[in-house]
């Protein structure tokens, strides 16, 4: 397989002029597989559940805020939390009894969540569904935020790859990865708009000052090109997957060329710039905890699990492709996984989970 490496570079943000006249952010409702089959995503999950936070910074904060308010309710909120965080079976080893807000689309699948949780739990649990791009609680209400592996879902595609008249029209892949500089442009545009917007519904209005935020999220090194990492590859090889398909005439061309995958991987460098811009937050921490994707063959069959519960859903709401369309798909992709590995091995992987711990700045309503 031939895969060309073009040299993207990103313009960190558009103008706060151009952003506020934007309108209202559209939201998709793509989610993860449901259910606990073989191909859901509580199956096939291990590879996102690699990395355990640190609990140095809940301690602390939660024992200066029980010491001066030992009445108080401590209420936290998981935000895209899809099966639930294992960062709350460390709380729950902290103190005895709190509030959890489990939040993510309505489409994920909430019921299977709701079974997992442990019947002898010191937490209270209620669902919360909608997307965190906008405001989800009261003003001044949460305690504690968590959001793991989730805040590199865009809220949308953007428009512009999508349009036909646009310079920015992504037709024969599914991704920025390998595309043009406008079209990484368009992405990093929509990124923006989405994290500052995510940014102040937590910190201008949800969380109370002093309050603190855990993220992680997918990364890659600063000035570095999403072609060069183990995601954007991956990535690549699955469009260039469901291309093959249209060859074979089991898909419609049209339908792969406006197929494009809502996802962006941030840098540490464009993080701490909106961070900063959005004047919620101070960071308190900043971590590149690494990711290591199995190289050898065996390993492509779990990557090619945990693709397909992953973005499953998304394709099916697409494509409208039945179970065999989508086991056609996925047994392809293994195996162009396989024939990918002297490509992988080559690459110094500049991908990552990026850890950050947020505190919430004072403010006077």
């Amino acid at each position: 397989m031939n895969i060309t490496i073009n040299h993207q570079r990103r313009n960190l943000g558009v103008s706060y002029r151009d952003r506020w006249r934007r309108k209202k952010l559209a939201t998709g409702s793509y989610s993860m597989k449901g259910g606990t089959g073989q191909h859901s995503y509580v199956q096939n999950s291990s590879l996102q559940k690699t990395h355990m936070f640190s609990i140095d910074h809940i301690w602390k904060f939660l024992q200066n805020l029980l010491i001066n308010n030992p009445n108080t309710t401590i209420r936290i909120a998981d935000l895209g939390c899809s099966v639930g965080s294992d960062c709350l079976t460390a709380v729950n080893d902290i103190i005895e009894a709190f509030q959890v807000y489990y939040n993510d689309k309505p489409s994920n699948d909430i019921n299977t969540l709701f079974r997992l949780i442990p019947s002898k739990k010191h937490y209270f649990a209620a669902g919360v569904p909608g997307s965190f791009y906008g405001r989800l609680f009261p003003r001044a209400s949460l305690h504690f935020v968590n959001s793991s592996t989730a805040l590199h879902w865009l809220s949308r595609v953007p428009k512009e790859v999508g349009d036909i008249n646009s310079s920015a029209l992504n037709e024969g892949r599914i991704h920025y990865s390998n595309a043009s500089n406008v079209i990484l442009q368009a992405y990093s545009d929509q990124y923006v708009m989405d994290m500052e917007a995510f940014l102040r519904a937590r910190g201008h209005d949800e969380i109370v000052s002093g309050g603190l935020m855990f993220i992680l999220v997918p990364a890659i090194t600063d000035e570095t090109l999403v072609s060069q990492t183990s995601p954007g590859l991956l990535l690549h090889v699955l469009g260039s997957c469901l291309m093959e398909m249209a060859k074979m005439d089991i898909v419609d061309q049209a339908k792969v060329d406006s197929f494009n995958l809502p996802v962006y991987f941030t840098s540490p460098k464009q993080m701490k710039e909106l961070v900063e811009r959005t004047g919620c937050f101070t960071i308190k921490r900043l971590e590149r905890l690494e990711t290591v994707f199995p190289r050898a063959s065996s390993g492509a069959q779990i990557i090619s699990k945990h693709t397909r519960a992953i973005v499953e859903e998304i394709i099916k709401q697409h494509f409208g492709f039945s179970d065999n369309d989508l086991d056609k798909l996925f047994d392809l992709y293994s195996k162009r996984l396989v024939d990918s590995l002297s490509i992988f091995t080559k690459i110094e992987d500049t991908s990552f989970q990026m850890f950050l711990v947020l505190k919430a700045q004072r403010r006077y309503y």
